[in-house]
């Protein structure tokens, strides 16, 4: 039974009691009040929650994706600047969509879309789980009419047609020819501020990846126990908080405690950072070094790979590389390892002696 009552603010209340539930809204409109009371009742007969009077107002994906950010940034979990793209474009895409409008036929026809704008399907797989996740947050949380298994439908449909996939892993590793070549290019140029050399070699000791690299500080290096703190580390789950100590180990061709030590003679007082440069900015130098070279499909991440690669040809058990790495799915760590034969010559020559 629903109560409607004018409160002094010139606002109406409204009270439903029905079949031993209670629940009760606020509305500027008595009309609104009534409908809604109509509306709590019916979801009750059905032996479901009333919605609120603001989740009942949703109608578009739009304010779908804006209700999952703001529910994510309520709880510390805002989504990061790849993530927060990637919403951006779907309101853009899909957002003045109803709701119920999100259907297998929709999902082809926006995958379809996004292949002729360009985007791989690695990218269209990941754009079509970020659908996914906005409507089973509604649904989870809020209790809102949404359903996945059309989107579900819809992905299929796309593998099909090859429109989605997975990625292929990468294998590439520098040669030595190749690693030498970088290193005397960055160490004779002289109008070059950031010393790259020593940075490819720093990142194949460590198996860092770049954006770690220049963020890592002075106060984060433990020389007496060669350790390094690298705080806030990339995880599928959470980088808040995952900070990692990390040995440094002398066992990949490169020193990373006597890099750091050459390091100190650049060592400004304005910045706290080890190598106080912009990650970025040296992204695009070894790129350009790497053109200007005439090396091949050579990215400044496929050092990180080299760099784990050489820990395993060093000997290493897989649990003890992930403390170097920061690996905690070790089915992702295989994908960084990519071993030279030639590497089992002096492995064995190790296990002989």
């Amino acid at each position: 039974m629903a109560t409607i009552t004018k409160l002094k603010s010139g606002n109406w209340r409204v009270q439903v009691r029905r079949k031993g539930r209670y629940v009760s809204e606020t509305f500027v409109r008595r009309e609104e009040a009534r409908r809604w009371a109509l509306d709590a009742e019916n979801q009750i007969d059905r032996g479901e929650t009333p919605m609120n009077s603001r989740l009942g107002r949703l109608k578009t994906f739009g304010e779908l994706v804006d209700l999952h950010i703001e529910d994510m940034c309520e709880v510390g979990k805002a989504p990061g600047r790849s993530k927060q793209a990637t919403l951006n474009m779907l309101k853009r895409e899909l957002g003045k969509l109803g709701m119920t409008e999100i259907d297998r036929d929709c999902i082809v026809t926006f995958g379809r879309k996004r292949a002729k704008q360009g985007a791989g399907p690695v990218t269209v797989s990941m754009d079509i789980g970020a659908i996914k996740l906005v409507m089973a947050h509604a649904a989870a949380v809020h209790g809102l009419p949404t359903a996945v298994e059309p989107i579900n439908l819809g992905r299929i449909a796309l593998k099909r047609l090859g429109l989605i996939g997975k990625s292929n892993e990468r294998d590439r590793r520098p040669t030595e020819e190749e690693l030498a070549k970088l290193i005397r290019y960055f160490e004779t140029k002289n109008r070059q501020i950031i010393p790259l050399g020593r940075i490819i070699k720093f990142a194949i000791a460590t198996a860092m990846r770049q954006e770690e690299i220049f963020r890592v500080t002075w106060d984060d290096y433990t020389e007496r126990t060669k350790m390094l703190l690298i705080r806030d580390r990339k995880d599928p789950r959470s980088k808040k908080g995952n900070d990692q100590r990390i040995p440094l180990l002398s066992v990949s061709g490169y020193d990373p405690v006597a890099l750091i030590q050459e390091q100190r003679s650049m060592r400004s007082n304005e910045d706290a950072r080890i190598f106080p440069y912009h990650h970025k900015s040296a992204g695009t130098a070894f790129t350009r070094a790497c053109k200007e070279l005439a090396i091949d499909d050579l990215h400044f991440h496929d050092l990180r790979h080299e760099g784990t690669s050489r820990l395993f040809e060093a000997g290493f058990a897989i649990q003890q590389v992930a403390l170097v790495t920061g690996h905690k799915d070790w089915k992702m760590l295989r994908r960084y390892t990519h071993l030279r034969p030639e590497a089992l010559h002096e492995f064995a020559a190790r296990r002989s002696a």
